[in-house]
């Protein structure tokens, strides 16, 4: 980063206008009043008593002064205008789209959708709920399966998915191998094999268009169309396949899908794939939301988020995450998968795009894409060249011996990036935004004149067209006007929560400001339009940026390199346990697979220990939350020998500064072992300590919490990965660009892209650049503060469970409701609902101690909201306490019925003990700008008895 257009500010009254005074939410006075609270007089005291000494960095972060919001940018469009925007024609599974205006506008630049928060709370997350139904309809009608998740972190990601469930559908208890069609796409192949590595699978690649070779194997990757363009009949492939006792997994276009027969309909077991072409921007490779879809039997092992359908309190239908007991968060090293977040924002563009198009649409446009490419696959025959496979959709394959080099520097002079797949071969991919013209610098390039644009036919046969019918519902056929859809949008946006609205104070989730300005450069052309496999000089800007981000979070963490590869928290921590691995087998040591993990770990730890092939041993924590000492020794004692790591959250989960992370670290490295830290709650760290200075050798990052990429309703998101100088040769890399990491010794692709979800890496970028060193440091003091503050408040109120030296927390609390549920029956639950009456998201339920709330307010909430919720949270202490004396009945009372909708409100037959009034406007500002939840609470059990994970016919509507 440069610091060129840094100007001092000249004034008291211009103080206001540093970025940092803007994202930080309590002005000086409020912290004052805040500390006064707390019982403190400055932040540096408070820091002094909370932040352990033997923790402390002795050195303030070294990045340049801050930006202004105009500087930032304008550093941003030099940046951008380093890129130059060529019309890509590579293919590899990344395609030019049109994102229709009103999706741009009203989803991706919305805040009402891009601040939201995973769908936990089902019943303030009705309009994201409804629009990922959407997209799990479009997938598993196109697909031909009948059920889908809520997206994937990318397609290469959900194959790697696709083989362990392919394997544990099987039954095997050895590892086995997993067939990979040779026309899969390659950062795909690699991908799965990185995957495959450390659970002992042998991935073998071989040519299928004559059928399976001779071996064992329990699943088949196909690809459809392949990588090469060809489209294939795979009915004998999976038919040898299933009388083999293997899974058929297909790779699937989901454009191509609207014109070609389903993988469903031909034996496929599992379909995964990206929907980045309905819609959402290359953004160098990210990020785009993948998808898988399997068949009848093995939903409930399906990996990622399911959304499926329920009843609230009234019996009408609600929208609702699905079987979530067979997630990460809840099976911990039993889990399946680790992935914690999906593609969330990125899904809802997607089937907001299918939305508009309608299925009519959609097909023309595939119609359209499949027409240029024929019309270039006979113009290049008639002048001479040949085209290596006659069934295609969108991609056609020529073979020019000797010349593909000429070929590809012709076309690139006209403008057009093609793609080299050897000397002799180029390959030519069509999307919805070729234009003839396009056509026409390609033949050029060939050295051919335009023959004009007669009409072809389809080149593929007749056989693999598809007959079946998609998109029937009626959501798909109602909203084809721009009126239409902007209105049916605003309908599901006023439906949610989201931070536009007000505060949401998860604990361990960083709900923070994302600044207008940090989010305007996604969209710019420079950045949205470039393809992840472009020539790197026309990414220039893009490399520069990503060096300096890297460069930069290095220097926040104290670790010598970063990788931002992994599209995801749960990937970073892969990546970290991945160059743990690496490492340990370098050194000859490569039977080192214990990793150890506190009892109050996040669940993605644990479930990525064991995708990393690690074998988890849990250690006890003490009455104070703290890593018991004693126990680790004697774990450590035990597995001395065999130890790789320890996987550490510090803060700790539990919301302290533990003392004892520097005694923790010392004996894993007197052991051999290695020292993870968790990055999920840096917001404590950055500018007074560094992980990689105290003792830490790897941790994974969450930009999305820290670093400001906005939580998009559960993604996307950027999980960096950081590591000490020994570790550095063992991060991630990818088969397409070497320079994308350590080429000879790094573990592979963690992502399909290079550098994972690059669009959004600008968003991170100006957040350090604006804050500036002091104020990164401000806002961890501020978010201190502030957890201070709310503990204070609320612990007359509700014990607080656990606090560190001074009895003070980190940037989290936990408010302890157990107590309370013993004497009156009211649940953490029952608070989370009757939050909604108040117009707040609820905190985090439940963990990491069942019958709690954990509570972060973030440092960029300003003290008027912070009060907000502690008088909902001291008012519904009073709730409580009538429950307890007997004005309220235990099962008749506004928390047990919480949430109340405006419906149920007006309801002549209104039974309750308690009035209208009460249920409503339990405090007198709520008159003032109201939220009303569209349903009442979910029947969950109900939801998981009764599977539904597509949109329900219109007679479910029915009154």
């Amino acid at each position: 980063m440069t610091a060129q257009y840094f100007a001092p500010v000249a004034s008291p009254q211009q103080a206001r206008e540093q970025f940092a005074d803007r994202h930080i939410g309590p002005s000086p006075d409020d912290q004052a009043r805040m500390l006064a609270a707390i019982g403190y007089a400055s932040a540096e005291a408070l820091v002094d008593d909370a932040v352990p000494a033997a923790i402390r960095t002795d050195r303030p972060l070294e990045l340049p002064p801050a930006l202004s919001e105009p500087a930032a940018l304008a550093r941003l469009r030099e940046l951008a205008a380093k890129n130059k925007v060529y019309t890509s024609m590579i293919g590899l599974g990344y395609h030019g789209t049109i994102t229709p205006g009103v999706i741009l506008r009203n989803v991706l630049e919305n805040p009402g959708w891009y601040t939201a928060y995973t769908p936990y709370q089902p019943e303030i997350s009705q309009g994201r709920l409804e629009a990922l139904l959407n997209f799990q309809t479009v997938v598993a009608d196109l697909t031909g399966l009948p059920v889908a998740n809520a997206s994937m972190l990318d397609e290469g990601t959900a194959a790697a998915e696709a083989m362990t469930l392919a394997h544990r559908v099987s039954r095997r208890k050895e590892p086995g191998a997993f067939l990979v069609d040779a026309d899969a796409l390659p950062q795909t192949i690699e991908v799965v094999r990185t995957r495959a590595v450390p659970l002992g699978i042998e991935v073998v690649t071989a040519d299928l268009s004559g059928g399976l070779p001779e071996g064992d194997f329990f699943g088949v990757l196909l690809q459809y169309p392949g990588a090469s363009g060809a489209v294939r009949d795979l009915e004998p492939v999976a038919a040898q396949a299933h009388e083999r006792g293997a899974q058929v997994v297909v790779a699937a276009d989901l454009l191509a899908l609207t014109l070609l027969r389903p993988p469903g309909e031909f034996g496929a077991d599992i379909v995964v794939g990206s929907s980045q072409r309905f819609g959402v921007p290359y953004g160098f490779g990210g990020p785009h939301a993948g998808y898988m879809a399997v068949r009848e039997g093995i939903q409930r092992q399906l990996p990622g988020r399911l959304v499926g359908v329920s009843v609230d309190a009234d019996g009408a239908t609600a929208y609702r995450l699905a079987l979530q007991t067979r997630e990460q968060h809840i099976r911990r090293e039993k889990a399946t998968s680790n992935i914690c977040t999906a593609q969330v924002l990125l899904a809802v563009m997607a089937s907001m795009y299918a939305v508009y198009h309608g299925p009519e649409g959609l097909a023309a446009i595939a119609q359209r894409t499949h027409a240029r490419a024929a019309e270039l696959a006979a113009a290049l025959r008639a002048g001479g060249v040949e085209v290596v496979h006659g069934s295609f959709f969108d991609t056609v394959l020529a073979r020019v011996p000797g010349r593909a080099d000429e070929v590809v520097r012709a076309a690139l002079e006209r403008g057009v990036n093609l793609r080299r797949q050897d000397a002799d071969h180029v390959a030519v991919a069509c999307d919805e935004t070729t234009l003839p013209e396009h056509v026409t610098a390609v033949l050029a390039a060939f050295g051919i004149e335009s023959a004009g644009t007669a009409e072809v036919a389809p080149a593929f046969p007749e056989a693999l067209r598809r007959q079946s019918p998609y998109l029937n519902h009626p959501v798909f056929h109602q909203h084809r006007s721009e009126t239409a859809m902007l209105r049916y949008l605003r309908r599901l946006q006023d439906k949610d929560i989201a931070l536009d609205r007000s505060m949401i104070p998860l604990g361990s989730c960083t709900m923070k400001l994302n600044a207008t300005t940090e989010m305007e450069p996604v969209t710019w052309p420079e950045f949205a339009n470039i393809h992840p496999f472009a020539p790197i000089d026309q990414a220039q800007g893009y490399v520069e940026l990503i060096e300096e981000l890297e460069s930069a979070l290095a220097e926040i963490t104290g670790y010598a390199k970063v990788s931002v590869q992994p599209n995801a928290g749960s990937q970073g921590e892969l990546a970290g346990l991945l160059a743990i691995r690496g490492y340990h087998a370098s050194r000859g040591e490569g039977h080192r697979n214990i990793c150890l993990i506190p009892s109050s770990a996040h669940g993605t730890n644990a479930a990525s220990a064991v995708m990393a092939g690690m074998k988890v041993v849990v250690v006890k924590c003490d009455d104070h939350g703290n890593i018991d000492i004693a126990d680790l020794h004697a774990k450590i004692g035990k597995h001395g020998a065999d130890l790789a790591a320890i996987m550490v959250t510090y803060p700790s989960t539990h919301g302290v500064f533990e003392e004892t992370i520097t005694e923790v670290c010392e004996a894993v490295h007197a052991a051999g072992g290695q020292v993870y830290v968790d990055g999920a709650n840096l917001n404590a760290l950055v500018g007074l300590a560094r992980p990689g200075e105290f003792g830490s050798d790897v941790s994974h990052l969450n930009l999305h919490k820290t670093f400001c990429i906005p939580h998009g309703g559960g993604g996307p998101g950027v999980g960096p990965v950081g590591v000490r100088e020994h570790l550095v040769p063992f991060l991630p890399n990818h088969p397409l660009r070497p320079e994308a990491g350590p080429r000879e010794t790094g573990v592979g692709p963690i992502s399909a892209a290079p550098w994972g979800s690059a669009g959004i890496l600008p968003i991170s970028w100006a957040y350090i650049a604006m804050m500036g060193p002091d104020g990164l440091r401000a806002a961890t003091e501020a978010a201190i503060i502030g957890a201070n503050y709310l503990a204070a408040r609320l612990a007359p109120h509700y014990p607080i469970l656990y606090t560190g030296r001074n009895g003070l927390v980190a940037h989290e609390c936990i408010a302890d409701l157990r107590k309370i549920t013993k004497e009156t029956g009211i649940t953490a639950e029952d608070v989370a609902k009757r939050l909604i009456d108040y117009g707040f998201h609820a905190p985090t339920l439940s963990f990491p101690v069942a019958g709690t709330l954990m509570i972060e307010p973030t440092e960029s909430e300003d003290l008027a909201e912070l009060d907000r919720f502690v008088d909902a949270m001291v008012e519904i202490r009073r709730e409580i306490q009538r429950v307890a004396d007997g004005s309220h009945d235990r099962e008749d009372n506004p928390l047990k019925h919480a949430p109340h909708t405006a419906a149920a409100l007006l309801d002549e037959d209104w039974k309750h003990a308690y009035s209208r009034q009460e249920a409503a406007y339990p405090l007198p500002s709520l008159r003032e700008g109201k939220y009303w939840p569209p349903v009442r609470r979910i029947d969950q059990a109900y939801g998981d008895r009764n599977l539904v994970c597509s949109c329900p016919p219109p007679e479910a509507f029915e009154d």
